[in-house]
């Protein structure tokens, strides 16, 4: 993609990259897009790199993502649900979901706190984005139905590897061997 300066059109929800800071872009602010993967979009404003949710899209004049989840019945946590959520979370450099890429190691639901703890891993221990999509994993499962909080927990072991990919993400990436 070629970077593209835009205006926002409204106040816009954002992380620092790559500490995940929240931060607000003020309604009228000269914002440059230099990434669009996976639905989120990187942007820089005033010196510093964001990364915005595609749920937010529209306050950069984008298409917004929209998260449709019907709520259940009985009040609990559809877990499937959540894993609709994980779906849509995209690794920041390649467009590949963490499901696909077998980053998700293991969801907990704790219905009587409406709660969701993750387990999840990077592909590399020291890849600088782990705190961004930590954010992006929490802030996407919050939108399922009954969630009131979620935890991720980063861990290592076991170490991730490519063949923890599903085969469509390796013909994807091009590691299918």
């Amino acid at each position: 993609m070629q970077q593209k300066m835009v205006v926002t059109e409204s106040d816009c929800k954002a992380r620092l990259v790559p500490v995940g800071t929240p931060k607000i872009i003020p309604k009228g602010e000269f914002v440059t897009i230099t990434q669009d993967l996976g639905g989120n979009f990187t942007i820089t404003w005033r010196g510093n790199m964001y990364r915005i949710d595609g749920t937010d899209a529209g306050a950069i004049g984008r298409k917004s993502l929209v998260l449709s989840f019907e709520a259940p019945t009985d009040n609990n946590i559809d877990i499937e649900q959540v894993w609709e959520a994980l779906r849509t979370v995209y690794d920041p450099e390649i467009p590949i979901d963490l499901v696909s890429l077998g980053l998700i190691y293991e969801v907990n639901v704790e219905q009587a706190e409406n709660s969701v703890n993750i387990d999840m891993t990077l592909t590399a221990p020291a890849c600088g984005m782990g705190p961004v999509l930590v954010g992006d994993v929490e802030y996407r499962v919050n939108m399922v139905p009954n969630v009131e909080s979620v935890k991720v927990n980063l861990v290592f072991d076991p170490p991730w590897s490519r063949e923890m990919m599903s085969e469509e993400a390796q013909l994807e990436a091009g590691v299918f061997f």
